[in-house]
């Protein structure tokens, strides 16, 4: 069946092809896979983003996000919503963003959300939505398994990445990834960079929220130099090179990761991950073989030193074999369908009984 899917980001992040949140990457991917294959989708997003899709834009926030500013964008989403259902009639709408229960549209086309991020992170009644015919997904088992009681978590559709075919040739910097914020540790990474005497690139996007912001400069700048440098955004084959390029990838993360698109990347890259052993990463990292997992600063600099014993193809073999980006992409295909079909089995009641009670047994 050709379909038809909205997919709606988080409203403060561009959508591109190859974008700094795991959110972003995992609905740009799935856009050009339903492009790819004759499918329609429909793509709400803030001005700026590129999709492979139909783009319906809403306002872009210029400098630093306020509370206000986020409301404001939220309405605009909630709007435009309403008006691609109208107008459009998906057979799907998919949620991605962390506030989506604020813009959670009224009963009608089944809403398959993402959970990209902790789930503590979420507001309990986030995760038992009353709307009918919304499903909610993690992204791993490890997340899945810290769902509170009462919530209505459905089987993981796990992230998978592209693996690209990728010269190595090893240098002496260690790489770090991600945006820059608080919870993911790269204060850490620049520390540990310095105690094993080694050359450091970071690489990401200080997104304008005032606690970003400050600890950029608190956290991140006092600790830069000449050998251990901040380069802004990557994005494609320069991503890939630098990451295939590395002697390995720190993830110091201090809030529990659900998945890692980023250690998933490096290790289709070829490269090992030294990593804090927090949420998702234990069940990515297999310590001693594709990366180590340690426990602060100075176990991250040993592991540095370390690191070089690691075979980059058994990197690659793993990634091959666990995380690529088709198993993901199928697994959201299959669930498109299901709930589309599911919809258009209970439409003829609702036609002709003109109420939405058959919607409301989604």
């Amino acid at each position: 069946m050709r379909l038809s899917v909205l997919s709606v980001a988080y409203p403060l992040a561009p959508v591109t092809a190859d974008p700094v949140g795991g959110a972003e990457q995992v609905l740009a991917r799935l856009d050009r896979a339903l492009v790819a294959r004759g499918h329609r989708s429909l793509v709400i997003a803030c001005e700026g983003s590129r999709v492979a899709g139909d783009l319906r834009p809403i306002p872009a926030v210029a400098g630093p996000i306020t509370d206000w500013d986020a409301e404001r964008v939220r309405a605009a989403v909630r709007a435009r919503i309403a008006e691609v259902v109208a107008s459009d009639r998906p057979d799907v709408i998919h949620l991605h963003g962390i506030d989506f229960p604020s813009y959670l549209p009224l009963p009608g086309p089944p809403v398959l959300v993402t959970l990209h991020l902790p789930l503590d992170w979420y507001p309990p009644e986030a995760l038992a939505p009353v709307r009918p015919g919304t499903h909610l997904h993690p992204v791993s088992a490890a997340q899945a398994a810290t769902a509170p009681p009462g919530s209505r978590i459905e089987a993981p559709i796990e992230n998978g990445v592209d693996i690209p075919d990728l010269k190595q040739r090893r240098r002496c910097y260690v790489f770090a990834l991600g945006r820059i914020c608080p919870e993911k540790g790269f204060d850490d990474a620049l520390d540990a960079a310095r105690l094993a005497h080694v050359p450091l690139l970071l690489a990401g996007t200080v997104f304008p929220y005032p606690d970003h912001e400050r600890h950029f400069r608190r956290a991140i700048a006092p600790r830069l130099s000449w050998r251990r440098r901040w380069i802004g955004p990557v994005e494609g084959a320069r991503k890939q090179a630098l990451l295939a390029n590395a002697r390995c990838v720190l993830l110091p993360c201090k809030a529990r990761e659900t998945s890692s698109l980023v250690t998933m990347e490096a290790l289709a890259a070829g490269t090992p991950v030294i990593a804090y052993p927090t949420g998702a990463l234990p069940d990515i990292v297999e310590h001693g073989r594709t990366g180590f997992l340690v426990r602060d600063v100075p176990e991250m600099a040993e592991a540095i030193r370390k690191v070089g014993a690691l075979d980059p193809e058994t990197c690659r073999a793993a990634a091959i074999a666990r995380f690529g980006a088709d198993r993901m992409i199928e697994g959201y295909l299959r669930r498109y369908e299901d709930l589309a079909a599911k919809s258009a089995r209970l439409r003829p009641i609702e036609t002709v009984t003109g109420t939405s009670q058959a919607r409301e047994r989604l």
